[in-house]
């Protein structure tokens, strides 16, 4: 094991290291789940139509910001691009990269703390990941981080960003059909 990379356990729900401490994931509710499953089959249809990378849910990243110890973190979902992670890449390169996803989606629980929610979006943008989307289900936005501006979407607004070439998300129609 690397004297420079944390290491935790496996577990159901999965750790991930925030602030300093491991941090064991929120169990989602009926809602998280269905934002979650609507989200996937956006992005997994996007990516796989235009062939742009590989899109899994609860996935774990090993990531090295810069002058830091490598860490694991576990997005709700997250998109990888074929640019950053090649269509040939090995099993092992797959199954836990090493780096950043591309575009990450983290769907807030009421009980999560938001300290450690702004902890692992930095994490995310210093290690390189393009865009860090936060879905709020209360407020019924997402909030997109970049490694230039934070803006966010409300519902009558169709999400665009750059890191998404193509993907136009309509967040009202999102939050209507996770509520079915």
């Amino acid at each position: 094991m690397p004297a420079n990379e944390i290491h935790l356990p496996y577990t159901r729900p999965q750790s991930e290291w925030v602030r300093g401490r491991p941090v064991q994931k929120v169990i989602g509710t009926y809602e998280h789940a269905a934002l979650q499953a609507e989200i996937v089959m956006l992005l997994r249809s996007w990516a796989l139509a235009g062939d742009h990378g590989r899109v899994g849910t609860e996935w774990r990243f090993r990531l090295r910001p810069a002058g830091e110890m490598v860490r694991p973190l576990v997005p709700d979902v997250a998109y990888r691009s074929y640019a950053s992670l090649p269509r040939d890449a090995s099993a092992l390169e797959v199954a836990t990269p090493s780096g950043p996803p591309t575009v990450l989606v983290e769907i807030l629980a009421r009980h999560e703390l938001r300290a450690d929610v702004d902890d692992k979006v930095r994490t995310y943008l210093r290690s390189g990941a393009e865009a860090v989307l936060l879905v709020d289900p209360t407020a019924e936005t997402i909030t997109v981080h970049d490694s230039e501006e934070t803006r966010t979407w409300t519902v009558g607004e169709q999400l665009v960003h750059r890191a998404l070439p193509g993907l136009v998300i309509d967040v009202g129609a999102l939050f209507v059909r996770a509520r079915r």
